[in-house]
């Protein structure tokens, strides 16, 4: 298994590049955000993910440990294949992806072209209780994600959720920030998140 390649960068077009180690140089299909973080760069480093089949083997290349994870979430959930999990990381970061995720927001998701909305719902569905912490940025990422969303408990629960708190913790600090006044989900969740 190849998990990691660092080395020069022979060649570099859009989501695919020839990364030379140890004298070999490895076919890569990027995401976006490591096509950019190579962009320019005689040298570079990405973590791999080894897809061998019976017609061929590929390598998909990701810019953090942290993007390499959400791809093999992605490609867990049944009609997503490694292709259209690079092609979703292609178009959308990892936080941006997670809060989607989060926030059921299969608008977002299917934007994404050649994901369909079946295939969107199913990725919420089976990974929405799997992303966590380390897939959101900070709070401002979740909150300005979820402003677009519904108003309600289940979109601050959900925000509050995303940025790792329990339900527990979460119902507690909500209700708390209705009583100090907050109206919007926004509000509430600022409240929240200062009880907190």
């Amino acid at each position: 298994m190849i998990g990691y390649l660092n080395g020069k960068i022979k060649n570099l077009r859009g989501d695919y590049a020839i990364i030379v180690a140890g004298g070999v140089g490895y076919e890569v299909t990027l995401s976006g955000e490591a096509a950019s973080s190579l962009n320019g760069k005689t040298e570079g480093e990405v973590y791999t993910y080894l897809q061998v089949k019976e017609d061929g083997v590929s390598l998909f290349g990701f810019v953090s440990p942290e993007e390499k994870n959400m791809f093999l979430q992605l490609i867990t959930v049944s009609g997503v294949g490694p292709k259209m999990g690079i092609a979703i990381l292609s178009q959308m970061n990892i936080n941006t992806l997670a809060t989607a995720i989060a926030t059921s927001n299969v608008k977002a998701l299917t934007a994404v072209k050649g994901l369909g909305k079946k295939t969107a719902e199913r990725i919420i569905l089976e990974l929405r209780e799997n992303v966590g912490l380390a897939q959101i940025d900070s709070a401002e990422g979740a909150i300005s994600a979820v402003k677009s969303v519904n108003d309600g408990n289940d979109d601050a629960v959900v925000a509050l959720l995303t940025l790792g708190f329990t339900r527990a913790e979460c119902t507690a600090a909500i209700e708390k920030a209705k009583a100090m006044g907050a109206r919007t989900v926004e509000e509430i969740i600022m409240l929240a998140l200062k009880s907190m």
